[in-house]
């Protein structure tokens, strides 16, 4: 409940224009995310697992991913993928790599948000047919690549905001530095996508003809 209740203020907060309030964006997603994990673990190691649990959890989640890429998508657009680096048009908030700064592309948050609402109503088909759906290895990995990948979107927001008006774009520290958090969101960006069809392949292999088969 806590983690629904912080959705609207992470969704809020990276368009806010202070470095502070950025900050405080990437600093909520941080609690939310391991708290995510940590509820979990409580969970199936205290065995207290519930039904309203297993409602909220996915709720959460699913709420948190809007949260995140919808306000990444907005900050991050770009009518092409790669754009060359200092481009007078590209928008400050894509991610700085060697090879030009990178967008985030519409097609990348359907696919991400459309395979969580499908898996999620194909879950509750699957339910009320008696089938628990567990998460899979890959899924599991795929929601470890989405929370780098957010993680390293957010702090861009909070960090590129400070060291603009600190007068630090400039600094080579600061471009290796861009470099290198622009590197692991582009590949775990990558990552997740990748993970996220793959999931939704094998789950479609290993339960779509009892779910859908009668």
């Amino acid at each position: 409940m806590g983690r629904i209740a912080l959705t609207p203020l992470i969704a809020w907060l990276p368009f806010a224009t202070s470095w502070s309030a950025r900050l405080a964006a990437f600093v909520l997603f941080l609690v939310a995310a391991i708290t995510d994990y940590w509820d979990g673990h409580l969970a199936r190691t205290r065995n207290l697992v519930t039904d309203l649990g297993r409602l909220l959890d996915p709720l959460a989640d699913n709420a948190l991913l809007v949260a995140t890429l919808v306000p990444m998508y907005f900050l991050q657009r770009h009518e092409a993928f790669v754009v060359p680096v200092d481009s007078p048009d590209a928008p400050p908030f894509l991610f700085l790599t060697p090879i030009g700064e990178v967008a985030l592309p519409l097609w990348i948050v359907v696919v991400v948000l459309g395979r969580e609402l499908f898996m999620t109503v194909f879950r509750q088909i699957a339910a009320r047919r008696g089938l628990v759906i567990a998460a899979i290895g890959p899924a599991k990995w795929k929601t470890t690549f989405q929370s780098i990948w957010l993680g390293a979107a957010y702090f861009w927001f909070f960090a590129h905001t400070l060291a603009e008006q600190q007068a630090w774009l400039g600094e080579s520290g600061f471009r290796f530095f861009a470099w290198f958090n622009g590197g692991v969101g582009v590949v775990s960006m990558v990552g997740a996508v990748a993970l996220t069809l793959w999931s939704l392949v094998l789950y479609m292999r290993r339960y779509g003809r009892v779910v859908f088969g009668g």
